[in-house]
């Protein structure tokens, strides 16, 4: 749909550093807290292989990302790439997966902040709720405030949980080579194939990437600051994943990483800290779990605001949602829309399936940005053709890894949201 006024645009006010960290605290959360307990539960020692595998598949679609985003900078990221790329019906697909798997993934980082925080001073879990539903309150406040504000905060958040992982790391290193390799043998102890599924989890965890290329609006000079800030954040998050995994699994083994992960309030790298450092090295660690879920969930309210204002532009949602506040940096609307819909499901407090439900939801997401990329004319190519190839084969595979429930009720929201999709549009 054509629209006869431009809409108005946001201002550019992040560079590649500021772009980086919206990336790594979009990354740096559940992915490194929690993933990688369940992932070890499912693959045992080879879950280094899972992470490496994951983390290939996840650069394939960030350099995919980064050059849509750099030829096409607004807001929206895939959302808007269908739609210029493909077809709208792609278009609003790639849009809905993303509302639906982040909204629940960001109602999931705030109940896992409240458990946290409730471990960590020993309070009664009836407050999780009350805790989860504040700091939703609170960051959406934040993020009304502005893009640069919620670049200080997230800063912030990012800079308290590389500082917790670090000491996590050489607080393990010495158990770690101390035990030399009893840990790491047999590094296949489970099925081979449970490597795949491993990966598709583990891909899930690298996802948040794709906060980059939906801010992509509001970055200075794009088609430079979008690629590099992609390519560092990938970088960086792999460099991280595996650093913890091998000294993780080297101190404690692959099976009490993945055995903990069943337990309601336990967290894996608590426990393996725990056992090397104590109370002490638990409590750090628990500080940066928290500012984690925090970094998640304000990144995740910027994303998923981003993307519905660009729904709100295209009619695919309602109009007022595309509406900035006076300084043109905020869609309020869409912000206060998005805290809405991630307290109710704070609220509902039903999250056992959200993990494996946003793998399916962000594997048919991104295997839409590969697509979109594979129609890039050469001029605007910044990577070979075959990136977008292997990106998209490796996400329609993964996707069907999950649980048969999970994928055909994905497949059926896809089916509704397209029929509201043809109304709206016939009605407009």
């Amino acid at each position: 749909m054509s629209l006869t006024t431009p809409s108005p645009q946001l201002k550019r006010e992040l560079g590649v550093f500021g772009a980086t960290l919206m990336g790594l605290g979009s990354i740096v959360g559940t992915g490194v807290f929690v993933s990688i307990g369940i992932a070890a539960g499912i693959a045992g020692t080879a879950v280094i292989l899972a992470i490496a595998i994951g983390a290939i598949v996840a650069t394939c679609n960030g350099l995919n990302s980064a050059q849509l985003a750099a030829n096409h900078a607004v807001s929206g990221g895939t959302y808007e790439y269908g739609y210029r790329y493909l077809t709208p019906a792609f278009g609003f697909t790639a849009g809905w997966m993303f509302l639906v798997a982040k909204t629940a993934s960001a109602a999931t980082a705030a109940l896992g902040f409240a458990g946290y925080l409730l471990s960590l001073f020993g309070l009664e879990t009836t407050w999780v709720i009350p805790i989860a539903l504040a700091a939703v309150v609170i960051l959406t406040l934040i993020v009304l405030s502005g893009i640069r504000r919620s670049n200080v905060a997230n800063t912030i958040i990012v800079s308290l949980t590389l500082l917790s992982l670090g000491f996590f790391i050489i607080a393990c290193l010495p158990r770690a080579i101390e035990a030399g390799t009893n840990n790491f043998t047999p590094f296949f102890a489970n099925s081979p194939t449970s490597v795949l599924q491993a990966s598709a989890l583990m891909f899930v965890a690298y996802t948040g990437y794709g906060r980059i290329a939906t801010m992509g609006e509001e970055a200075r000079s794009p088609r430079t600051t979008i690629p590099k800030a992609m390519i560092i954040c990938l970088l960086l998050t792999m460099l991280l994943y595996l650093a913890v995994a091998t000294v993780g699994i080297g101190a404690v083994g692959a099976d009490i990483l993945g055995s903990t992960t069943q337990q309601a309030k336990a967290a894996p790298l608590e426990v393996a800290i725990r056992s090397v450092a104590g109370s002490g090295g638990a409590f750090v660690l628990a500080i940066g779990a928290i500012t984690a879920m925090l970094g998640v969930l304000l990144n995740l309210i910027l994303g998923l605001s981003r993307v519905l204002l660009a729904m709100g532009r295209r009619n695919d949602a309602p109009r007022f949602l595309a509406r900035l506040d006076r300084e043109q940096t905020t869609p309020y609307w869409s912000v206060i829309v998005v805290g809405v819909a991630i307290a109710f499901l704070v609220l509902l407090g039903n999250v056992k399936t959200t993990w494996s439900f946003s793998a399916f939801s962000v594997l048919i997401y991104y295997a839409i940005t590969n697509l979109a990329a594979l129609k890039l004319p050469p001029e605007e190519r910044l990577f070979p053709k075959w990136v977008g190839i292997v990106g998209l084969l490796s996400c329609l595979f993964l996707a069907f890894w999950v649980e048969s429930t999970i994928w055909q009720v994905g497949l059926g929201l896809i089916a509704a949201g397209l029929i509201w999709h043809k109304v709206r549009q016939a009605i407009s």
